[in-house]
């Protein structure tokens, strides 16, 4: 039968809400799972992934990397919409969340930096047993564990036109395992801390809505928002969704025209414009809320309203994410994949806990919260930090937030600078040579800006 309209999108996308839908289920209902608070998107992209692959589910995955990368970009233009609902008396005390959220950003910092070291330097002992491998395949793995699924899919798709052959599919990879580590490890690490008494705030017992993941019918709800405009005339959520449609064209001919430009002398670079259009859609998003502020609408823009298309594009970016995965790809680099992702786990691991000790006041708290970050997303860490503070009381949650605005400038470089190899025809040996540099700066900073103590347990 002819079906006069296309309609594999549309399905694609049902088949990442069908996940979802079963991933709460599960949560709801498997004890494992809820010990380990496995987030139902993370539950549904897996199963989603094994329907996949025995064939249940009838597509290839290339579906669900266009997905992964798109949500990616609308979480963060979201982000750059969203504006602040904290009073003016109550968010200029933010200073006092300085230092600690310096702590997370340089931890972050130097976490991707020797996570690029170490994975480089596989790369090239590989070769020398006769593997040899894409320049920037180790970086794949400070991608997707630092700064997510949606920048190492952007990446890896890019370099795929360069020669990078699967590098969508080993970002997403990557990024995944990162989201392993970060719950298998994450959490028996806040409880530990829990139970050794070294949380800020004692024992604490989880509320049941937080660990199955639902909350009960006659239970007291949180309300998701406000409404900024009258539904006889725009539905405030559609007044929300419109905006970011705004942001994501006007990004696109931004970043179409100026590779334009570039590509007349540099095509390579111009390429991988398309890897920062999260940047570029974060920036304009900012500069139009700007635009709203001066003209006196900013206030149409609903804080709790962009939370939650910003959570909904990051459960779908991750459902996405683990169903992009091709396992015929992953089996075939399954030795540079497991070797880079053990080293790389285990490293970050004692890297964090290292310094999650050394701290001044709040040591689970942020420790668990910049683990989240350094291995998933900056959702996972603020998981994870509700295991030890549920309510959030301590500064960590705030600091979680304020050590995204210094991460700027470090995503920015850092992506430009995994392009080294490509771009200046620098070689790997030289690349990681920059990051070691990196490294040791970001840890003399922290000796000297007294962010590096003693050890408190």
């Amino acid at each position: 039968m002819d079906i006069p309209f296309e309609f594999d999108s549309f399905l694609a996308f049902g088949s990442l809400a069908i996940m979802l839908l079963i991933g709460i289920f599960f949560r709801a209902k498997v004890k494992f799972l809820q010990n380990y608070l496995i987030p139902s998107c993370l539950i549904g992209g897996v199963l989603g992934l094994v329907l996949e692959n025995v064939g249940i589910i009838k597509f290839t995955g290339t579906e669900f990397e266009f997905f992964a990368y798109h949500f990616f970009n609308i979480s963060f233009i979201s982000v750059g919409l969203s504006r602040s609902d904290e009073p003016k008396e109550k968010a200029a005390k933010g200073k006092d969340y300085f230092r600690g959220a310096l702590w997370m950003a340089s931890v972050q910092c130097a976490s991707f930096a020797m996570q690029a070291v170490l994975s480089g330097g596989l790369v090239i002992l590989l070769g020398l047993v006769g593997m040899e491998l894409f320049p920037t395949f180790g970086f794949l793995v400070p991608l997707g564990f630092e700064e997510g699924p949606g920048q190492a899919l952007s990446f890896g798709k890019v370099w795929e036109s360069m020669g990078f052959e699967h590098g969508a599919t080993i970002g997403l990879t990557f990024a995944a395992v990162g989201f392993l580590f970060s719950f298998f490890v994450g959490v028996p690490l806040a409880n530990w801390g829990i139970r050794k008494g070294y949380s800020s705030l004692g024992s604490v017992t989880l509320p049941q809505e937080f660990i199955k993941g639902i909350f009960s019918a006659d239970q007291k709800k949180e309300p998701a928002g406000e409404l900024t405009t009258h539904s006889s005339n725009i539905d405030t959520l559609a007044f929300h969704a419109a905006l970011i449609g705004l942001v994501y064209v006007l990004t696109y001919f931004f970043t179409l025209y100026l590779g334009k430009l570039i590509g007349t002398f540099a095509p390579d670079v111009a390429k991988m414009l398309w890897g920062f259009f999260f940047f570029f859609g974060l920036t304009i998003a900012f500069l139009v809320r700007m635009a709203m502020r001066k003209l006196g609408v900013e206030y149409m823009i609903n804080p709790g309203l962009q939370r939650r298309i910003t959570g909904w594009s990051v459960d779908f970016l991750i459902v996405a994410t683990i169903m992009g995965i091709k396992l015929l790809v992953v089996w075939k680099f399954i030795v540079p994949i497991a070797l880079m992702s053990l080293v790389n786990g285990i490293l970050t691991t004692a890297f964090v806990i290292y310094f999650g000790r050394r701290l001044w006041g709040y040591n689970i708290e942020r420790m668990v919260g910049i683990y989240g970050a350094v291995t998933g997303t900056v959702s996972s860490g603020l998981l994870l930090l509700r295991i030890a503070d549920p309510e959030f009381k301590t500064p960590a949650a705030i600091e979680i937030g304020v050590m995204s605005l210094f991460m700027v400038p470090v995503v920015l470089g850092s992506g430009i600078l995994v392009n080294a190899p490509l771009w200046w025809g620098w070689s790997v040996g030289m690349t990681i040579l920059v990051f070691a540099g990196i490294f040791v700066a970001t840890l003399v900073f922290m000796k000297v800006a007294k962010l590096w103590l003693t050890p408190k347990f």
